[in-house]
């Protein structure tokens, strides 16, 4: 089967406007989690959120960033570290496919045209709302970025959407459509109507006076994410491609596993995260020994985090090294497991393992070694990225050392 491998990282997130400083704030154990400042925030019953370190605006083009919305915005930010990490490959453009996964895609932009509409009338609404708030902006505008032809694809899976459109990455080079694909999420949905949808659903964390202690996966005192936002891309490549152009490898991406549960439009269920995690072993030629580190999906909701602590048992064993850096950045939704694989390829790249925060007792129904205080030293061998979703979506990832 063919390899395929990582060759650029890019993110902005709660922690940083960058992979470097967001890697940094993680393994500092640091949180991007604050109380939310604006007055409409002042009637809701949760008002904390992971916002980003670095604001759009600050390192873009203003009149473009006018006219984008904050997902796309975010998306490309991230596409352009990534790609300038991978060294810009010069591809054909037919070989050079990009994938971008959201949850909510334009929620703001069509949330706030809305309220242009119903205040100003018509004639004010902006003529870039369309493309502003459908959900394929981020992959459109990075594949017109990149002059990537060779397709732009939207997985939208709720909180597992950036995982499976690496997923989807890593089909598109084996099955022979690609040498090179853009990957990963954008998600940009800190607003109102969320947050109170979130709180009436007892989703969200409501620990509103002390917000970087909010994000609790795998805690007792757990009680609901934190909604967060901002982009995470890997730029993947045919291994033989990569190896041509003398290219930096950052780490293999080995195998992957999508399943769906078919259960609970909002409950995980055990089984088709179990599949998930087998099929990307599978995927990869490997077994549960070979992973020595997980980094869980763990929102830090009761019930969630228990499911998938019982899921990585029963795929995994007890012995994998595992944390949840949820708990510092918050729920980054559509983006969160492309984060999730950042930092795992991260993980590899350096042999540490970022910790917890926020934990403080260990619920004693989690049987993992969630690595807590200070992060742990590998080695590591293979790892393996959690992502799942409302709608029954569960996306697995296995990377192995990319060995420069």
């Amino acid at each position: 089967m063919t390899d395929v491998v990582v060759t650029g990282l890019g993110a902005t997130t709660p922690l940083g406007g960058d992979v470097a400083s967001t890697w940094a704030a993680m393994l500092a154990g640091e949180s991007g989690i604050s109380a939310i400042e604006e007055e409409w925030a002042a009637a809701l019953p949760v008002r904390i959120a992971g916002r980003l370190r670095v604001e759009p605006a600050e390192v873009m083009d203003r009149v473009q960033a006018r006219r984008l919305d904050r997902c796309e915005q975010v998306a490309l930010i991230a596409a352009r570290e990534a790609w300038a990490d991978a060294g810009r490959p010069e591809v054909e453009p037919e070989r050079l496919a990009v994938v971008i996964g959201t949850g909510t895609g334009g929620a703001l932009s069509m949330l706030g045209q809305d309220d242009v509409l119903e205040a100003s009338g018509v004639r004010k609404v902006s003529p870039h709302t369309v493309p502003m708030l459908m959900a394929n902006g981020p992959a459109a505008w990075v594949s017109i970025e990149l002059g990537a032809r060779g397709g732009a694809h939207t997985p939208v899976s709720a909180c597992a959407s950036g995982a499976e459109a690496i997923a989807m990455g890593l089909d598109l080079i084996r099955l022979g459509r690609a040498d090179v694909v853009v990957a990963g999420g954008a998600e940009a949905c800190i607003h109102p109507l969320p947050l109170a949808g979130f709180a009436q659903a007892k989703a969200h964390s409501t620990r509103n006076d002390a917000p970087r202690e909010a994000s609790r996966p795998f805690d007792t005192g757990r009680d609901g994410f934190v909604i967060g936002e901002g982009s995470a891309l890997v730029v993947l490549e045919r291994a033989g491609f990569a190896a041509a152009r003398a290219a930096r490898v950052h780490a293999v991406l080995a195998g992957a596993g999508v399943t769906s549960d078919a259960h609970h439009i909002t409950a995980g269920h055990r089984d088709g995260q179990v599949r998930a995690m087998r099929l990307a072993l599978a995927s990869a030629g490997l077994g549960p020994l070979d992973v020595r580190h997980v980094h869980a999906h763990a929102t830090s909701t009761p019930p969630g985090d228990l499911t998938e602590a019982e899921s990585i048992a029963e795929a995994v064993g007890t012995h994998p090294a595992v944390t949840a850096t949820k708990s510092m950045t918050g729920h980054l939704f559509g983006a969160a497991g492309a984060l999730g694989a950042v930092a795992a390829v991260l993980a590899l790249r350096d042999q540490v393992v970022p910790a917890t925060v926020n934990l403080d007792e260990l619920d004693p129904r989690v049987r993992l070694d969630v690595v807590a205080g200070r992060p742990r030293r590998g080695p590591l061998g293979a790892a393996l990225a959690n992502s799942f979703g409302f709608g029954g979506h569960n996306a697995s990832l296995v990377f192995t050392g990319g060995g420069g």
